[in-house]
């Protein structure tokens, strides 16, 4: 059968038939082959949620498109689905699992399960659901090898990523492969299911991976490891990839391809279909024709955060001894239609309970509401806060060095749109909701040419508006640019010409040849966002977590005032008239 090669096919699934069979193409012909159907769930991305709860507002989640997320809702619609009438289904997640929640920084970070020896929430949910495979993420490595060593044995199924090997001896740090043995009504049909992790991880978790791993790309492996399974018995080959299917990168050419999973399926025969992750879209069906045979490749991802299930059906036949795939097609199925299940919920009760409490927690008074809404576009109190925080932190710690007296600056993003600090009570959950990634400060030394070529390529975030043309915030960046490689800088003064060209845009009074301290996260020191100038040896690395320093800055002060730190510095303006 032929089917369609569109880029990119969102389906709607209806509240009512979310979870029905799929409809093949026509009823068999006399004297064909007898068809089987298997059904191969798919997750991702789901970042640390198990309950469809928003812990930075202490409310059931809910978003503009009432979306609902976490594993329990993922479980009651897979059980809907396993519950079908001779349904044979596997259940795969392609990554990004221990990091994203309060509940999951909580367990690695406040009660690490290194120290506590307690099973993650997550291994927990994901036990109860009987996944019978996950892929590593690169957000699996935030925590350390250690951490997600202990998560992996803490699992019921197992771990995968081909393409993470082992410096020392040269093998697979983790397990590349399974070929689970199904019953097709009564016929055994063997699926192979690679899992293919993130190369990006050598950048973003450098300090705890470099001299351990290496990341080797995602198409050659595909290219080592399918063949393998075939001559293993796969009957069906299925990638698990995190790895979007843009065939971009984020990073520099100095790393494989963070986004292949496309340019896998068109490079590399025997492969039936791909579950991605890491990219967060919703890619409800897409099919690659693969150059070098002509088949058609299967490819979906099921959005983010457990928002939504994917579901791949193949129907098979088999003929003169072997199985052959007679159609193949997906759908993004939202969990917004199910109740959560009450197995998962009681598993992670507990734990749940715990992280309410303790994001709940006040930290301090605020003397006024200071809210991120406006932090991409204007120099806002809440941004100058993580700079201030930086910048006290890193120049304490360079009394006694060469370093000290030297002007510090500092880095910061605007990671969130909705944080807010409330006028009065600041709980843990706001500055979590301010700071939402597990960063770590440390700080290098730049010239002030290198801090101009940085505030330039930062400046690519906005698009270009001459003097006089309309402004409107919801449109006045670039969408190929996400927020969180969007930085500020506190400490100099600057304007960014908006009216100018990429490139050309800063306007500031520096010395080329000044050094200065910058406090930066390690991210971005890292490499991560390919900024220019960044990746150099540390001058400060305390291994300080960011979002730990903000409390603590705040514990000990009492109150949040913004004329302790709010200093603005820099402006949006078109041929020097500002914006707003």
């Amino acid at each position: 059968m032929s089917f369609p090669l569109t880029r990119r096919t969102v389906l709607a699934a209806t509240a009512a038939g979310a979870a029905a069979p799929l409809a093949l193409d026509g009823p068999a012909t006399a004297g064909a082959a007898k068809t089987y159907t298997l059904t191969v769930l798919g997750t991702s991305d789901t970042h640390g949620n198990v309950y469809n709860w928003d812990y930075y507002r202490d409310a059931e989640y809910d978003d503009s498109a009432h979306n609902d997320v976490g594993v329990a809702k993922l479980a009651a619609l897979v059980n809907q689905i396993r519950d079908e009438p001779g349904t044979t289904t596997l259940v795969l997640d392609a990554g990004d699992t221990i990091q994203g929640t309060p509940l999951a920084t909580y367990y690695a970070k406040q009660e690490p399960i290194t120290e506590t020896g307690e099973k993650h929430p997550m291994a927990k949910a994901m036990n109860v659901l009987h996944y019978d495979a996950v892929t590593l993420g690169n957000h699996e490595f935030n925590y350390g090898l250690p951490l997600l060593n202990l998560w992996i044995r803490q699992l019921g199924f197992p771990a995968l990523a081909a393409n993470a090997v082992n410096v020392a001896t040269g093998r697979p740090a983790f397990r590349p492969f399974v070929i689970k043995k199904l019953k097709l009504q009564g016929r055994e049909l063997k699926v192979g299911i690679l899992g293919l992790t993130n190369p990006g991880v050598a950048i973003w978790d450098r300090a705890n991976v470099e001299g351990k791993l290496r990341f080797e790309d995602l198409v050659e492996t595909a290219a080592k490891y399918v063949p393998i399974m075939r001559r293993n018995g796969a009957d069906l080959v299925i990638i698990s990839a995190h790895g979007g299917d843009s065939g971009t990168s984020s990073y520099g050419p100095e790393l494989p391809n963070e986004n292949p999973s496309a340019l896998i399926a068109e490079k590399v025969p025997g492969i039936d279909a791909i579950l991605f992750g890491h990219a967060h879209a919703e890619v409800a069906q897409r099919f690659v024709t693969n150059t070098a045979t002509g088949e058609q490749v299967l490819l979906s991802e099921p959005s983010k955060w457990g928002q939504r299930l994917t579901r791949m059906d193949f129907e098979l036949a088999k003929e003169k001894g072997r199985w052959v795939v007679k159609s193949k097609r997906s759908a993004t199925l939202n969990t917004n239609t199910v109740t959560e299940d009450p197995d998962v919920l009681r598993a992670v009760r507990r734990q749940h309970a715990k992280t309410v409490a303790y994001v709940n927690q006040v930290v301090a008074r605020s003397t006024e509401e200071l809210s991120a809404a406006e932090s991409r576009y204007k120099d806002t109190p809440i941004l100058d806060y993580i700079n201030k925080v930086q910048t006290d932190t890193v120049t304490a710690a360079l009394a006694g060095t060469e370093w000290e007296g030297t002007k510090v600056l500092s880095i910061a993003a605007p990671f969130s749109r909705t944080a807010v600090f409330p006028q009065g009570d600041v709980k843990i959950k706001d500055v979590a909701g301010l700071y939402i990634y597990d960063n770590t400060l440390e700080a290098v030394v730049l010239t002030g040419a290198e801090v101009k070529a940085y505030l330039e390529y930062s400046a690519k975030y906005f698009v270009t508006l001459a003097p006089g043309a309309p402004v409107d915030p919801a449109t006045i960046s670039d969408p190929a640019v996400p927020d969180y490689n969007y930085d500020v800088i506190s400490g100099i003064d600057y304007d960014i010409d908006i009216s100018r060209p990429v490139g050309d845009r800063i306007v500031i009074d520096i010395d080329p040849a000044a050094r200065f301290v910058v406090a930066v996260n390690n991210y971005r020191r890292s490499g991560g966002g390919n900024f220019p100038g960044i990746v150099k040896t540390q001058v400060y690395n305390a291994q300080q977590e960011i979002r730990q320093l903000l409390i603590d800055w705040a514990q000990a002060k009492g109150v949040i005032d913004p004329a302790d730190f709010f200093v603005p510095n820099w402006r949006l303006v078109r041929a020097g008239v500002p914006v707003f």
